[in-house]
């Protein structure tokens, strides 16, 4: 009975990693097309960063400037 049951306990253990050994190659089949088109997509998202960034920077800036102060009117 215990030898049935490690025998069990063993094989319950040694199953999910029989499919881990199973592929041996690579799986997404991506070929260059593919990673051109991702470096395209990298390419955009990098030149979208720098304007964005710029804005930001800006307005940091006129937030943290110094106001004038308005003109005072004269009183005969």
């Amino acid at each position: 009975m215990k030898k049935s049951i490690a025998a069990l306990a063993s094989l319950a253990l040694l199953t999910p990693s029989a499919t881990a050994f199973a592929s041996v190659g690579r799986s997404d089949h991506s070929g260059f097309v593919v990673w051109i088109f991702l470096g395209f997509c990298g390419l955009i998202v990098a030149a979208q960063l720098i304007p964005a960034l710029l804005v930001m920077l800006g307005l940091v800036k006129g937030a943290t400037e110094k106001q004038p102060e308005p003109a005072r009117e004269k009183v005969h």
